[in-house]
């Protein structure tokens, strides 16, 4: 009976064993180089950043910009020291294989953790905040054909966006909201719109300068259909332990 029971813990052991052995490790980029920006990306507050099957091309973007792509969080919910918004970086990343955004944001992780020794912990804050619905009116954004392709287009006055998702505007909008954005229009799919600020602005302003978010709500509402409203909400935050500045490569 005894040898009964070693052989079964042995079997035990063993498939606990295989089981560990067969998870994969995370993903990482075959290579990547890490150098301060070279050049502002106009009209971009975050930025640019471009993907094709396993390359990663970031240009004048923050740690922070980093950790908001790779982890899919807003700005308000990353949480760690002033130069982390500040110092402004390009990156060029490329794995040995095709890889799909998912996969490129696992090795951003790999990156933040290897390259930047990021590490973090999650946390719960209280902030202030907005939450976005369909405005009475209705939607007056349009359904993106199959085959859009990704793209956010800024200027002085405005934007162009083909093939988002809700989610991923409300993520966007946060940033010069400077606040996040819970989507509650329950709408699924990608959209195109064009959303232009000119007829918003103040008598006194031709371009978009200084405090922005009255314009934007007023925006949102009469181009596009979304309402947006201020609330207070518990939000999940990503509170920054320890990270570190790359050395230039």
């Amino acid at each position: 009976m005894i040898w009964r029971f070693v052989a079964r813990v042995g079997l035990w052991v063993l498939a606990i064993a295989l089981c560990v052995t067969g998870v994969q490790a995370q993903p990482s980029f075959a290579v990547a180089s890490i150098h301060p920006s070279g050049q502002s990306v106009k009209f971009e507050r975050d930025g640019r950043t471009d993907t094709s099957p396993g390359h990663l091309l970031m240009k004048d973007v923050t740690v922070q910009t980093c950790i908001k792509w790779a982890y899919g969080v807003q700005r308000s919910q990353v949480i760690g020291p002033a130069w982390i918004e500040s110092e402004h970086i390009d990156i060029d990343a490329k794995a040995d294989e095709p890889a799909d955004v998912p996969q490129l944001k696992l090795m951003l992780q790999a990156l933040l953790a290897d390259r930047f020794k990021l590490t973090f912990h999650h946390d719960k804050k209280e902030l202030k905040g907005f939450v976005m619905t369909v405005a009475k009116a209705g939607l007056k954004m349009h359904p993106s054909p199959p085959d859009a392709a990704h793209v956010w287009q800024n200027s002085a006055n405005g934007t162009v966006a083909t093939g988002i998702t809700m989610r991923e505007f409300a993520d966007y909008m946060a940033g010069p909201m400077e606040a996040p954005i819970v989507d509650e229009t329950g709408l699924p799919g990608k959209y195109d719109f064009t959303l232009d600020f000119t007829n918003y602005l103040p008598s006194d302003m031709h371009v978009m300068t200084g405090e922005a978010t009255g314009v934007l709500i007023a925006a949102m509402q009469g181009e596009l259909g979304l309402k947006v409203e201020g609330r207070r909400t518990m939000v999940d935050v990503m509170v920054v332990d320890h990270v570190e500045k790359p050395s230039d490569n």
